[in-house]
């Protein structure tokens, strides 16, 4: 999507460096900062990777048959479950540039909690995992301007992957991507956690 005659990559470059120094913002002085009280003083920013064009990508959408029929139990980081209907399937290749990373057909899943109208949930792993990114793994969320259908292409912008609160304190928990949505590559976008 990267190549795309028609995007901007300064003004997609911009928004995505403003969001960063806001969120930067939240952390250090709001008073639901997932920081501890004590630690925001210290606190200079989140550690990103650059922005990278080429891990913004234009997913196909699939659409399971009844997600309410199949509902999907995450683990949280404090030990209980969460109940998610798994909504969307996104399909997209990666094409990269860089020799030491191979191109990949990635799939990920889209989930929603019942009774809820909101944004996909997309949680993942790859293989930054516990290196580069948060042990437990890291968070997408992505809104269509309509309903999604078979066949329809939505933006995942993996640039927007974040860290979920509970890597900063315990009295969050927070679920963990469930096992169709480990990657076998690496996603050097996003927020970084080391």
């Amino acid at each position: 999507m990267a190549d795309d005659p028609e995007f901007d990559v300064e003004g997609w470059r911009t928004e995505l460096e403003e969001k960063r120094t806001e969120k930067d913002e939240f952390f250090s002085t709001h008073p639901q900062s997932p920081i501890p009280p004590e630690d925001r003083e210290a606190f200079d920013g989140l550690d990103y990777f650059e922005p990278d064009p080429q891990y913004r990508l234009e997913a196909t959408v699939s659409i399971p048959d009844d997600p309410a029929s199949d509902p999907v139990y995450m683990e949280t980081t404090a030990g209980g479950e969460v109940r998610y209907l798994r909504t969307v399937v996104l399909t997209m290749g990666l094409e990269r540039e860089e020799p030491n990373l191979a191109d990949a057909e990635l799939e990920l899943a889209g989930y929603e909690q019942e009774g809820t109208d909101g944004a996909l949930f997309v949680p993942f792993r790859d293989k930054t995992t516990g290196q580069m990114t948060y042990g437990g793994g890291r968070y997408m969320e992505l809104e269509a301007e309509d309903d999604l259908a078979e066949g329809d292409s939505i933006v995942v912008d993996f640039n927007l992957a974040y860290t979920p609160f509970c890597a900063y304190s315990e009295t969050f928990a927070c679920p963990l991507p469930p096992e169709e949505n480990w990657l076998e590559v690496a996603i050097p976008a996003g927020e970084r956690f080391e």
